[in-house]
């Protein structure tokens, strides 16, 4: 169990059969009345954020989350196919399950499972990924100078907007949490 008070960022508790994790927290003590505090928390399974208020002391039990390193394996039209790095056990998980992360699996890339309760709710990838461009149109000469963007789309079928002199061929890498080009690897 944990008190309220001590809620930081980042600490997952369990609500309701649910796992949180508190993404913003604010100790209040109004002059008249006991003090509370006011949260945020992201749903661990489904990415939806709720605002929850808890009383000061109260007491709420810790969620214990084991993170393991597991190497994509293969995909298929709606399942992605995962190995544990130690116990060579594989995993299959649902596209559903993996909304965000799915455009920036590539095959031989290692991630974080996170299991509560042997069962894994998530999976944490990379800051960036390196891709590489399978089709985009060709720049034209002259076009650098207004600093515009294009669509391009990478090997995992992820469609990114990158400067004009990006060709097809091109290994390039994209930043994960905002799903935007950053530079030529």
């Amino acid at each position: 169990m944990i008190s309220s008070n001590d809620f930081r960022n980042g600490i997952t508790i369990e609500l309701d059969g649910q796992i949180f994790m508190v993404v913003e927290f604010l100790h209040v003590k109004p002059g008249k009345g006991a003090a509370f505090v006011r949260t945020k928390l992201k749903n661990a399974e489904t990415g939806g954020v709720v605002e929850r208020t808890f009383r000061a002391g109260e007491k709420v039990q810790r969620a214990h989350l084991e993170r393991r390193t597991m190497q994509y394996l293969y995909g298929s039209a709606d399942e992605f196919t995962f190995m544990d790095d130690e116990s060579f056990e594989q995993v299959v998980l649902r596209k559903a399950d993996l909304t965000d992360q799915a455009p920036y699996l590539k095959e031989g890339m290692s991630v974080v499972a996170v299991r509560h309760r042997d069962r894994i709710i998530g999976v944490e990838i990379p800051n960036s990924v390196e891709l590489v461009v399978v089709q985009t149109d060709p720049g034209v000469r002259g076009d650098t100078a207004s600093g515009g963007t294009k669509p391009a789309k990478m090997e995992t079928g992820l469609v990114v907007q990158v400067p004009f002199f990006i060709n097809e061929g091109d290994v390039l890498r994209i930043d994960t949490r905002s799903g935007h080009y950053i530079e030529r690897a």
